[in-house]
């Protein structure tokens, strides 16, 4: 019984959260440094952010350590984990945060802005993962996806189809990598605006949830708790969407 708790508590773990710096990364990463994990924060160019988070974990009593990497490079992606544990140690828990949310339609996708979206939000995770996979026999990894995979954002193509691709992607390495590490997903709702909007852009939206609200990091960071520490689930994506998704039509399709 005390091996099977062991393996249920992240304190003193150590995760390595992709776009640490910024937005819901940043509320993901003071989570687990309030769980007693140690964290290692990854950014791209938010290299102000980023240390004044690690400073800020230090202070509620864990080491925190940050590494820079371009995740469109595929080369620098792969390597990322190594320059992680480097830096912290061996680690216990892949946060696949990092993303990018670009507009485009069907009508004006190019084969770049296609690919840029699949390096970053689908390639780079997998990347990590397969990484993350060699260097532990009991590690969990957390992607975050999007309500999007149920639906179909014609204003967001790139994007809906690299995280469509990201969520097999789940699927597929929980079953190949098991059992040395567990693969879950994430699909956040109405949660924070995009870059540029603020709260109105929310509040415009939530006759779109069940729920009648939008809700908050907070929610997402429980969530990420709930699976590092649930050592039974894999394969699963969890939808954190006040229920928009059983509305269906979301995007106007």
């Amino acid at each position: 019984m005390a091996e099977s708790d062991s393996r249920w508590t992240i304190s003193g773990k150590r995760a390595l959260v992709t776009g640490a710096a910024k937005r819901l990364g940043r509320d993901i990463t003071l989570a687990l440094a309030r769980a007693g994990t140690h964290v290692v924060l990854h950014y791209h160019s938010s290299k102000t952010e980023a240390n004044k988070l690690a400073d800020e974990c230090r202070a509620l009593g864990v080491q925190a350590h940050t590494v820079s990497a371009d995740l469109s490079d595929s080369v620098a992606a792969a390597g990322l984990v190594a320059q992680a544990t480097t830096q912290a140690g061996p680690l216990d828990i892949l946060i696949n945060n990092a993303s990018v949310f670009p507009s485009s339609t069907l009508h004006d996708l190019t084969e770049e802005k296609l690919c840029d979206n699949v390096r970053v939000n689908a390639l780079a995770p997998f990347l990590l993962t397969r990484a993350f996979a060699t260097q532990t026999e009991d590690g969990v990894v957390i992607n975050l996806l999007d309500t999007r995979i149920t639906e179909y954002d014609r204003n967001h193509a790139a994007y809906h189809a690299s995280k469509r691709m990201l969520a097999t992607l789940t699927r597929m390495t929980a079953l190949e990598f098991a059992p040395q590490i567990r693969v879950n997903g994430i699909a956040p709702g109405l949660i924070l605006p995009p870059e540029g909007k603020d709260e109105s852009y929310l509040a415009a939206l939530t006759d779109t949830v069940p729920l009648g609200r939008h809700g908050s990091p907070e929610d997402i960071a429980r969530t990420v708790l709930f699976l590092a520490g649930s050592a039974f689930i894999t394969g699963e994506i969890i939808f954190v969407d006040g229920g928009r998704r059983m509305k269906g039509d979301m995007y106007g399709f």
